[in-house]
């Protein structure tokens, strides 16, 4: 059963992982100069949080491969965080002398997806952070957590919010500072994410808890709808709907960056993102890629 909803926040952060989670599974090559421009276009448009790279072998990223230089050449603005996942300690190593200073790590609530992803059971993903932890706080660099596969699993269907909780609690536990609960094969509906919330929020709190969705069956938006309503006010997105699973077979890109700014800027919900910018810095990304944005709201803001 459903609890009455929580007030809708008056601010929300955005997490943008377009660089990052969006390009990764591009085939086409990116250089290094087209993620810097990226990167600078989401900073002039406001974003506060940029994913900028991934510090894991190019052999089984290779789109990351540059992620040291992009990290060299942006310009970095006061009061941005640019993080970097980093899944394992020579990644965070790599990470640190980029000068990264907030990496990311990632876990997934499906032992299936787990085994199949990174080739190890929750546990034993959890196990190989420990020193990746360690090395972070003497180093005083924050880490924030992902759970993939919270409202569904290619392999495994449907999954339990018991088990989310329990992969969340432990990075929690651990020290991420926020765990970042992903819908990875955007199968979730607003009211199995308003239950996973409630489930999720009696172990980890909510001001700890962020929401990325994929909008595979279209529901990314009323997802991140219900997550308001459920008190979280933190979210990941990716611009131009870039990005997708290559592990969950039909799984679309990750939720378009402005289209949920133009959820947010509905509901009068302040982000501090300048909209028009944000559709510039879309269309050039999707030029690079030579296809048409993934954003609705872009695609009617163009055909105006």
């Amino acid at each position: 059963m459903l609890l009455s909803p929580q007030p809708l926040p008056t601010h929300v952060r955005l997490v943008e992982v377009g660089p990052r989670d969006g390009l990764q599974n591009e085939a086409q090559p990116i250089s290094v100069a087209d993620k810097v421009q990226l990167v600078d276009a989401l900073s002039a448009a406001g974003l506060s949080y940029i994913e900028v790279g991934s510090f894991v072998s190019p052999k089984w990223v290779p789109q990351m491969a540059g992620s040291a230089e992009v990290f060299a050449q942006i310009q970095r603005k006061p009061g941005v965080t640019y993080g970097a996942l980093a899944p394992n300690l020579r990644g965070f190593e790599d990470a640190l002398a980029a000068g990264v200073k907030e990496v990311a790590v990632f876990a997934a609530a499906s032992e299936a997806f787990s085994q199949r992803n990174i080739n190890c059971s929750i546990s034993e993903s959890l196990e190989r952070f420990a020193p990746i932890m360690a090395a972070a706080k003497q180093n005083g660099i924050s880490v924030r957590g992902y759970v993939s596969c919270v409202l569904g699993c290619p392999y495994e269907g449907e999954i339990a919010p018991a088990q989310v909780a329990a992969v969340a609690r432990e990075l929690y536990a651990m020290g991420c500072y926020e765990v970042s609960l992903g819908d990875t094969i955007g199968t979730g509906t607003a009211g199995a994410t308003r239950h996973l919330f409630e489930v999720v929020g009696a172990q980890v709190p909510r001001a700890k808890l962020a929401g990325h969705f994929h909008d595979t069956y279209g529901q990314a938006i009323a997802n991140i709808y219900a997550s308001l309503l459920e008190g979280i006010n933190v979210f990941d997105s990716s611009i131009a709907g870039l990005g997708g699973c290559p592990y969950a077979k039909g799984a679309s890109g990750n939720v378009a960056t402005e289209d949920v700014l133009y959820l947010l800027n509905g509901l009068g919900i302040e982000t501090g993102i300048d909209l028009d910018a944000l559709i510039r810095a879309g269309q050039q990304i999707s030029q690079v890629l030579r296809r048409a944005t993934g954003s609705r709201v872009a695609k009617a803001h163009n055909a105006v």
